[in-house]
């Protein structure tokens, strides 16, 4: 521990405080033999140097795991661990091999879930994280390898969890040694469904738990020789039988009696009850409900629990009418009789009850009331009836009501053990006490001292273990410890167990004389212990008596010691209860030997008989290999989060913690791996860690030059004694002092030199400044002279030039002048020139004009003579071509009506074009016809009118010349002109006809492009439904054969064992191939499990025989509908095989292996498909089985063998001490680095190994990535589990070598390529986000949504919180995430919690097949199987002859 050399000033220490047991501080200040401590909460204390405790200043922040791990194995060091790992939800903690558990009064699914219990079945002690599942499987695993019984003791205070802790013991027990249920419950089973009932007879609320067992269970789970459960056995100890009638507030009765009032109306009715206030037992105390529990709803749970452990419907209702009938019992109140210390009923009421347990118990009221209130004293002269006063009566009556409750109770335990069946062969047994632990209350009776009495017999068989384990462990390190002195508690044990003269045997002695009270009892006590050092008399009591136990001092009340110790049956009673007409009640009583059947009453001790119990329980035990749990109840008022150091440190005290740590520290209570000792104390001997030194001497060497004694150096460890530990970490802090101080003047003398450095620069600067001020200064007067300069230089030449511009200005002036002079004379010149020539102009125009005029007017008369001619002349012609217009005028007509047909047609055909397609066709065809018509006949017209005209122009130019003068007439003239306009006006309209005709004929070109588009659309709507309708075919095709398939049972193939796969037949045929020399004989070998090569040969032809059979199969319902036919190719092997088929009637449909679409030009014919019948069917599913079962033992090996290398992998070797001194490597670490990249290039070999001997069997790449997909998945499981469950894997170290080792991974991956690799590396997203979250740097400035959305989207809030409070950082000494984050991630959990999914933190491992034959069949490429040649096997085989092709 700590001594006065150790504690210096500065050092940190834990002091006693009354508020929180113990508080830390820093030493300010040392007195002689007192210490003054600044603690952390500001005050300052002064304590005794020799009471305060060294604390560790480098513990992990999360807290170890192992309490033997702990620097400072002392009180203080063992409650900051508990604490720390409470905050953050750990509530299990080992002290070597004793497990801690801390109640915390909240669900936590998620450590309980079937994934938790995968984890821990098979897992070496103290590989993964603390937990009651790791000391149940420590026990189970012991005893199949040793064949030894194993026990687990659980045990606590009331509230501490022991009733939870112990259903979890037995959950695991039976998912370990469970069987598959065949008919009705498995015996694991009905040992969990008696819970219930226990509880509910047998449980109560007290002060500390509203659920507090009453009574201690030993539970004995049998095993069979395989490590099944076989059977299994209750054994219960003292029942706490004073509860029935006396209950103090606000504390409850048994269960049973609140459960049965809250019944349904018909139960409650037939036994005449109603609210519990209105029963004396039960009104005795003010709580009569719980908080959140429904009574009638646990009623109800309770029957169901009595029908699952076999108690009958009428056992049931005996049961509860003896339950009701103890409620009436304790309403009889009595009063005094006539007769003198008499007593009869007080009322009515009473006497109505009387009647009513009468009733309930099937006896006579009046002999009911004659055994309450009378007794027979038989004496050699007579049989005397004595009768007893009201409080007489009162005590026989509730003596009555305890003898039937305890019967009652022992009972079910009798009937609960015969349902559930002992295995009288089993030879091994793993037995769970459930027992009460320490108790001292303010006042404490007889039932506190016995199980005080059990505590103290158990703390001394836990002595012993501990002890033992301590051996063990010096022994396995083979170091000396002969003289470890061992504590024991014997000696309170002769007190109270000692025959003759111990406090039972006394207790006996004084129940057995009539006249004894409790105060000659307590007489007795303080006459025979008056000397002995465990017995206490206390001054202020005249009875009571104090045993100061190994948990401390109890004093004890001895009132009702007497009473309670006696445990006889009132031979009345005893008569009464025998003769009830109810089977089940007098089976509770049977009739005594006549030897004992006398009326006198025979005494019997509680205190013996549970002696004599605990000493049967004792054997059991110490013929076991124990195991221990802890339970601790953090708090009183029941809530979580809330941690009360001074309750817990008195539940360590009772529960015998801290005596086994007070075992450890007299022998060596502080033990370290070399590694972690040089680590710690390296720096105290650097030159022994030069160069490449053996640990365990650098270990020894160190502790020499500290000149330190006692020491042990084991095999792997340095085991130091109490002291030792402090003195090095004292030495160690000198040390680090000395370097403090050593990097603090060098830091001053840097700092210093710093500062003057600083200052000549600022002084030179300065220096700089002023020189540069001064040369600005001269400078500036330099440049004024300069500017003088300057300004006069410019003075003067702006007076020079003032002068210039003015001689300037005037010359320009004159100029001016002269210039504007000449000007004028020039511009008058022009002038006057410019006027004459105008005149000149004016006068020739006019001359000119005269002269055109007259000119024009004879022009004009001759022009009009001239045309008058020509007119006459065009006459003539008109009136010849008069004829003409009528018939153009009918053409025109003829045109208009068909036009207007044609626009009316093209429009019908718009409308009529979207209804009927072949409509639209025809018409426009018709259309197109009519419209060639037209034009023809436009063709012809125009024809006939050029030939018309040829013909008058020729008959104009045939027919004589008539010259004569005709007088022209106006009227004529006109005539012509409106001929002439209205021909010009046809010839318009003709063109337009024409144009429109183009117009139409431009339409119509574009309507027959629409329809044509249309057409193909229509063609391909036409396409599309027709594969749809084959698609509904084929769909329809496969619901029917799925109908048809439903009724195989899969189990049947399923079922079948790994060398049964081939029935019978299958054998034959593979015998007589393997004989002829067609299949290889070591293919045709037996298939293991374990020949991979065999299995993947198999798959890939099971796969193949199965797409066939997909292929050639059809359901019944699609029978009729004829295949479509391909073309034949002859030519080749499968050609001729189609074709020697066509003979049968179905035929077989060989046009597909690995593909489930048609084949183009050359594929082979498809033939009609076979028929789906039941045994077909049932082939194929059996067929179906046989390829999953073939991969799922495929996969299954793989997973075999890489699960070893994978729990080397997941944890880095340490590195010594040795190689990280003076930057040197080691020759130890180099060679555990190429051990770990071995372990990773080991399972990268497997795989590359597996991916081989799966290519060359040619197994499909579909199953292949399948199988990948799934070892990735497997491996990333485990690694994450691995490292959610174990602390030290949780490293940076750790992190930098689990990445190392995925990169391998991923490497492998690249080279297997996606075909075959598939998405296999993203199926290891879990532990690689883990891991990158584990090398990241500057964790504490991440926030929780950079850490949830960037850093690792997939990991849940559990995980995260797990991971970030596993982190250390082993290799910088950083620290985890934030606290800010970490209560966030407790916020986001806690709302997370009340979610009925499961959060748990683990992975589950998918076993399942991941693909169907659906799946297999479209993975498949298609291959053309007509182009295969055979193989030269079948061709050189004469019997394949008409497979070959033919000589045509």
């Amino acid at each position: 521990m700590g001594t006065p050399v150790n504690i210096i000033v500065g050092s940190h220490v834990w002091a006693e405080d009354q508020e929180l047991a113990w508080i830390d501080g820093e030493v300010s200040k040392i007195n002689g033999k007192d210490v003054e401590i600044q603690t952390t909460n500001g005050k300052k204390v002064t304590v005794k140097l020799s009471s305060v405790y060294p604390k560790d200043m480098e513990a992990p922040a999360g807290g170890v795991d192992d309490m033997t791990k702990l620097s400072y194995l002392h009180e203080p060091g063992v409650l900051q661990n508990l604490k720390i790992r409470y905050e953050l939800n750990e509530i299990y903690t080992y002290t070597g091999n004793i497990l801690i558990a801390i109640n915390p009064f909240q669900r936590l699914p998620h450590i309980y879930d079937a994934h938790m219990m995968q984890q821990y079945k098979g897992a070496p002690f103290g590989e993964l994280s603390p937990h009651v599942f790791a000391i149940a499987d420590v026990a189970y695993r012991a005893m199949i390898n040793e064949g030894k019984s194993n026990s687990i003791l659980v045990s606590g205070e009331s509230g501490a969890g022991k009733t939870e802790t112990t259903k979890m013991l037995m959950r695991y027990l039976a998912f370990l040694g469970g069987r598959v249920a065949t008919e009705g419950r498995t015996v694991e089973q009905q040992v969990l469904e008696s819970n219930p009932v226990l509880e509910a007879f047998g449980n109560a609320k007290t002060v500390r738990n509203n659920n507090s067992s009453r009574f201690g269970k030993f539970v004995e789970i049998q095993f069979d020789k395989h490590g099944r459960i076989s059977g299994a056995a209750i054994r219960t100890y003292l029942l706490e039988r004073s509860r029935v009638c006396q209950v103090n507030d606000p504390e409850r009765n048994y269960h049973c009696f609140y459960l049965l009032c809250n019944a349904p109306q018909e139960e409650v009715e037939k036994y005449k009850l109603g609210n519990p206030k209105t029963f004396h037992y039960l009104n005795q105390s003010k709580c009569y409900e719980l908080v959140g529990v429904s009574d009638a709803h646990d009623y109800l749970a309770t029957r169901r629990a009595m029908d699952i452990v076999g108690i009958s419907a009428k056992e049931q209702e005996a049961i509860f009418r003896v339950v009701a009938a103890i409620l009436h019992l304790g309403n009889i109140q009595f009063t005094k009789g006539k007769d003198v210390d008499s007593s009869v009923p007080k009322d009515e009421q009473a006497k109505f009850h009387l009647k009513t347990t009468a009733e309930l118990l099937m006896c006579e009221p009046q002999v009911l009331e004659d055994a309450l209130c009378k007794r027979v004293m038989i004496t050699p002269e007579e049989v005397i009836k004595r009768s007893l006063d009201p409080l007489s009566a009162a005590i026989s009556r509730d003596g009555l009501a305890k003898t039937v409750y305890s019967r009652l109770f022992d009972w079910l335990v009798d009937k609960i053990n015969s349902s559930i069946g002992q295995d009288p062969n089993s030879k091994s047994l793993i037995g769970v006490l459930d027992i009460y632990g320490f108790e001292s209350f303010k006042h404490n009776s007889f039932e506190q001292f016995c199980i005080n009495f059990t505590n103290e017999k158990l703390q001394q068989h836990f002595n012993q273990h501990v002890f033992k384990m301590e051996q063990e462990e010096y022994t396995k390190e083979q170091i000396d410890w002969s003289y470890i002195e061992f504590v024991d508690n014997q000696d309170v044990l002769d007190l109270i167990e000692r025959k003759p003269g111990g406090i039972v045997a006394l207790l006996d002695e004084a129940c057995m004389f009539p006249k004894s009270t409790h105060e000659t009892f307590s007489n007795k006590l303080y006459q025979t212990f008056k000397t002995h050092k465990r017995f206490i008399k206390p001054k202020l009591s005249r009875t009571d008596f104090t045993i100061a136990h190994y948990a401390g001092e109890v004093q004890y009340q001895s009132e009702q010691f007497l009473d309670k110790n006696k445990d006889y049956v009132v031979p009345e009673h005893q008569d009464l209860l025998c003769s009830s007409k109810c089977s089940f009640i007098a089976a509770l009583f049977p009739q005594l030997p006549e030897e004992t059947s006398s009326k006198s009453s025979k005494f019997s001790s509680i205190g013996s008989r549970f002696k004599l119990q605990l000493q049967s329980l004792m054997e059991t035990l110490n013929s076991t290999q124990p195991h221990y749990v802890r339970c601790v109840k953090p708090n009183n008022q029941l809530k979580p989060a809330i941690f009360e150091n001074i309750n817990i440190m008195q539940q360590l005290r009772c529960g015998g913690v801290l005596e086994a740590i007070r075992i450890s520290c007299a022998g060596f209570p502080t033990r370290r791996p070399f590694f972690e000792f040089i680590n710690r104390f390296g720096l105290l001997a650097p030159e022994v860690l030069e160069g490449n030194v053996d640990e365990k001497v650098a270990c020894r060497k160190i502790l020499e030059k500290k000149g330190l004694k006692g020491f042990q150096i084991g095999k792997t460890k340095v085991f130091l004694r109490a002291g030792q530990m402090a003195e090095l970490d004292a030495r160690r802090a000198e040390v680090l002092n000395i370097a403090a101080k050593t990097i603090q003047g060098r830091v001053r003398t840097h700092y210093a030199r710093k500062r003057f450095i600083a200052m000549r620069k600022a002084t030179v600067c300065l220096q700089s400044l002023c020189r540069g001020r001064l040369a600005c200064k001269h400078f500036d007067q330099l440049r004024r002279q300069a500017a003088a300069v300057r300004i006069q230089k410019n003075i003067r030449r702006h007076e020079a030039r003032q002068k210039y511009k003015k001689l300037h200005l005037s010359a320009l002036i004159l100029q001016t002048a002269v210039r504007s002079i000449a000007a004028r004379k020039e511009f008058r010149f022009k002038k006057q020139t410019k006027a004459a020539i105008k005149i000149q102009a004016r006068w020739r125009c006019h001359k000119a004009s005269s002269y055109y005029k007259r000119l024009k007017k004879g022009s004009i008369y001759a022009q009009t003579r001239w045309r008058g001619r020509i007119a006459r002349r065009e006459l003539r012609k008109l009136k010849m071509a008069a004829r003409e217009t009528g018939a153009l005028q009918e053409a025109k007509d003829k045109l208009e009506k068909k036009v207007e047909e044609l626009t009316w047609r093209i429009q019908l055909e718009k409308r009529l074009r979207t209804d009927l397609e072949e409509a639209k066709v025809q018409e426009a065809t018709k259309f197109q016809s009519q419209l060639q018509e037209m034009q023809t006949k436009i063709d012809e017209t125009n024809a006939e009118l050029v030939k018309e005209r040829a013909t008058v122009k020729k008959v104009i130019e045939e027919a004589p010349p008539v010259i004569k003068e005709t007088q022209v007439i106006v009227e004529d003239t006109a005539k012509v002109e409106a001929l002439t306009s209205e021909m010009e006006s046809l010839k318009a309209l003709l063109e337009s006809e024409k144009q429109k005709a183009e117009e139409f004929e431009g339409k119509y070109k574009e309507a027959q492009e629409q329809i044509e588009e249309k057409g193909k659309k229509l063609e391909e709507s036409e396409k599309k439904v027709q594969l749809l309708a084959e698609s509904v075919k084929g769909l329809e095709d496969k619901i029917t054969n799925m109908e048809s398939e439903n009724q195989v049972l899969r189990q049947q193939a399923v079922s079948i064992t790994p060398n049964k796969f081939l029935s019978g037949r299958s054998r034959s045929v593979i015998q007589r191939a393997v004989e002829a020399g067609h299949i290889p004989p070591e293919r045709a070998s037996t298939m293991t499990q374990d020949n991979n090569n065999v299995l993947a040969y198999w798959l890939s032809n099971a796969s193949t025989l199965l797409l066939l059979l997909q292929r050639t199969l059809k359901a019944s319902g699609a029978a009729g509908m004829a295949p479509q036919r391909r073309r034949s190719s002859s030519a080749t092997l499968f050609g001729r095989m189609t074709q020697s088929f066509r003979g049968s009637p179905q035929g077989v449909n060989l046009s597909l292996v690995n593909g489930g679409s048609s084949v183009s030009g050359g594929a082979v014919e498809s033939l009609w498909q076979v028929e789906a019948k039941y045994p077909a069917l049932l082939f194929k599913q059996q067929l179906t089985a046989y390829v999953e079962k073939i991969y799922g033992m495929i996969r299954d090996n793989l997973k075999k063998e890489i699960s070893p290398l994978l729990g080397l992998c997941i944890q880095a070797p340490r590195t010594s001490r040795a190689s990280l001194v003076k930057g040197a490597r080691s020759v130890a670490n180099t060679a555990a680095q190429q051990a770990l990249i071995a372990h990773w290039q080991g399972i990268v070999k497997s795989l590359g190994n597996f991916l081989n001997t799966l290519k060359e069997n040619h197994v499909p790449p579909f199953l292949v990535r399948k199988i990948f997909t799934q070892i990735f998945s497997f491996v990333n499981v485990q690694l994450f589990n691995s490292l959610l469950l174990r602390r030290e894997c949780c490293s940076f170290s750790n992190g930098e070598y689990v990445k190392a080792g995925l990169c391998e991974l991923e490497q492998w991956c690249y080279k297997a390529t996606d075909e075959y690799a598939g998405s296999a590396w993203g199926e290891l997203k879990h532990i690689r986000q883990a891991i990158g979250f584990l090398v990241i740097h500057q964790k504490p400035k991440k926030t929780l949504d950079e850490i949830s959305h960037d850093l690792c989207p997939v990991l849940s809030i559990q995980q995260l919180y797990r991971i970030s409070t596993m982190y250390w950082d082993d290799k910088y000494g950083t620290h985890s995430v934030s606290s800010d984050v970490i209560s966030n991630m407790r916020v986001l959990m806690t709302e997370d919690s009340n979610n009925a999914v499961s959060n748990s933190f683990l992975l589950d491992d998918d076993s399942s097949i991941p693909f169907s034959v659906d799946d297999l069949s479209k993975s498949m490429e298609q291959i053309n199987i007509a182009d295969i040649e055979p193989p030269p096997l079948i061709k050189e085989n004469s019997g394949f002859s008409f497979l070959l092709p033919r000589a045509d």
